[in-house]
């Protein structure tokens, strides 16, 4: 059990101890559930009000919250705070050491110094892995393919052929880099195509066959990327899918052919983003968000969560709505549908007025 005492932790996450109790900090919990070994987090109103029922002898608290008798340390930033807190009880999954018997290995792969593959996992063909990287069961990383150092993937992670991944990167449980993008040709144009170029669709009923085009490109991703389960990244077309260092992508996101995903952006659960899109450096997509193909978003740019984002959008764009548009046209359009609420109230408590009037004109012709 890990145990730290507060002078430890003020020191850690940075804040000011306020002592009133000598306590061993062995876990820490909200403080509806903590007890007296527990130190409390209590970052906002609701869970300051619940310290004076709680069992905790020591909280950690938002600079200037500061409570008669009770040992508290107060912090800036809360929320960073916690972080630090987080990581100091944290425990990773347990991992074997060295090669398991029912990992394989091709012979021509290259497996740098104090690396870990848990069982079942697969190394393919000329595949590369850097010191210190940890390949938790049933992982596949496919022909020359290259993982950096200090990487850890949970269990049933897929690693496409040629697929490059940079040092210190997460990948969650059943995340897929290089799957063949969804590209596909007719012979000759067909629906969709016409209704891109004509906005209607002329021809019915015509059966055409459709051509799969392969993808030669790969994937590559950046330094200190981390990517959440389930989450699916297609190798380009020709050219190669690409992450920049530091962007974090949560479970369940799905990034097309082609896709340039610039530095430090968060991509949160259920966002699409379709083939070729660019997307520049420290963008936040929010959850379910979906990109239309073929569009770059600036620098710094905020989309709004369920947003349908069919055009390209400049840098430091907040941008909201389905179809999306800036944060300020999206609040003008509510307050028209608004004032159209109001004035369709007005028609009717004059309709009736309105009605006579008709009533009375139709018979004097």
């Amino acid at each position: 059990m890990k145990t730290f005492t507060l002078e430890q932790i003020a020191q850690i996450t940075g804040g000011m101890l306020t002592k009133a109790a000598d306590v061993a900090i062995t876990n820490i919990a909200p403080p509806a559930l903590a007890d007296e070994n527990t130190l409390a987090l209590a970052l906002g109103e609701e869970e300051i009000a619940n310290l004076s029922s709680t069992k905790a002898r020591a909280a950690l608290v938002p600079l200037g919250v500061n409570i008669d008798g009770f040992t508290t340390i107060e912090v800036e930033r809360p929320r960073l705070a916690m972080m630090k807190l987080i990581t100091m009880f944290y425990e990773e999954p347990l991992v074997n050491n060295g090669i398991h018997p029912s990992a394989v290995v091709a012979p021509t792969a290259k497996i740098g110094q104090n690396v870990s593959l848990g069982a079942n996992v697969v190394v393919a063909e000329n595949a590369v892995i850097g010191d210190n990287t940890k390949i938790l069961a049933n992982s596949y990383i496919g022909n020359n393919a290259v993982i950096g150092s200090g990487c850890f993937f949970h269990p049933c992670v897929n690693i496409g052929d040629r697929v490059k991944v940079g040092d210190k990167v997460i990948l969650h449980h059943g995340v897929s880099l290089g799957a063949d993008g969804f590209s596909f040709v007719t012979e000759n144009p067909n629906n969709i195509e016409q209704a891109r170029k004509d906005g209607e669709i002329k021809e019915n009923n015509v059966e055409q066959v459709i051509f799969k085009i392969p993808s030669i490109g790969s994937v590559i991703i950046g330094n200190n990327v981390e990517i959440g389960a389930n989450t699916c990244i297609d190798r380009g077309t020709i050219e190669n899918t690409m992450v920049g260092d530091n962007t974090k992508i949560d479970n369940l996101v799905m990034i097309g052919h082609n896709c340039r995903i610039g530095k430090g952006c968060m991509i949160v659960s259920q966002v699409g983003i379709a083939g070729s899109c660019v997307i520049g450096d420290r963008v936040v997509i929010a959850g379910q968000a979906g990109l239309a193909d073929h569009i770059s978003i600036g620098n710094d740019t905020i989309i709004a969560a369920q947003a349908g984002v069919t055009k390209s959008f400049p840098e430091k764009s907040i941008v909201v709505g389905s179809p999306a548009v800036p944060r300020k046209e999206f609040i003008k359009q509510l307050k028209i549908l608004k004032d159209a609420g109001d004035l369709i109230g007005k028609f009717k408590k004059y309709e009736p007025l309105l009605k006579s009037f008709e009533d009375e004109m139709a018979e004097k012709v």
